[in-house]
């Protein structure tokens, strides 16, 4: 059960999704991986930071044959978009011809999954595609397909779950929205 209110830093966040609905999510999530790649081997591509609660449960779940690797970028400051896009650590791994399965914990903007996505596609893989615990479609200021989504959520300002609020907040079992 979710605690009544956390507060970081100069904010409060009320609770918002359980862990139990997140986990739904997730399982949904891999079930439709395991189905589209049944007779491939993925590599997924998770996004650091926020990603790693996302990728790790979701990881447990899938079924098919997989690798896994970590990209770090970011385009936070804290509660915004900055609207740049930085990479701090780049894929080592050779993806022309891999499908790509890039794992990340929300897709607001799409700033961050545009320029991902146009460094990934440059690499010549197979096919490149987005699984996200969180969407907000209200947000986007990009044209996005999203294959693989979670949940969708409204413009609220959420950490939990690998979301942070300048770097606190991600060791949250369930999600939490700003007040």
């Amino acid at each position: 059960m979710p605690q009544a209110s956390i507060s970081l830093h100069n904010k409060a966040f009320a609770p918002y999704l359980p862990e139990a609905r997140l986990t739904d999510a997730v399982r949904a999530v891999a079930a439709r991986l395991n189905q589209d790649y049944a007779d491939q081997v993925p590599l997924f591509v998770a996004v650091l930071n926020g990603s790693f609660m996302f990728a790790a449960d979701l990881l447990k779940e899938i079924t098919v044959p997989c690798e896994v690797t970590f990209i770090r970028v970011a385009s936070y400051e804290g509660t915004g978009s900055t609207g740049q896009v930085k990479e701090i650590l780049g894929l080592q791994e050779d993806v022309r011809g891999r499908h790509l399965v890039i794992l990340e914990d929300i897709v607001d903007t799409g700033h961050t999954m545009q320029a991902l996505l146009a460094q990934l596609r440059a690499l010549e893989p197979a096919s490149v595609e987005v699984a996200t615990l969180l969407i907000k479609p209200d947000c986007l200021q990009h044209p996005l397909h999203v294959k693989y989504q979670g949940l969708a959520i409204p413009n609220d300002f959420v950490v939990g779950y690998g979301l942070d609020y300048d770097g606190l907040g991600r060791n949250y079992r369930d999600l939490y929205r700003a007040v």
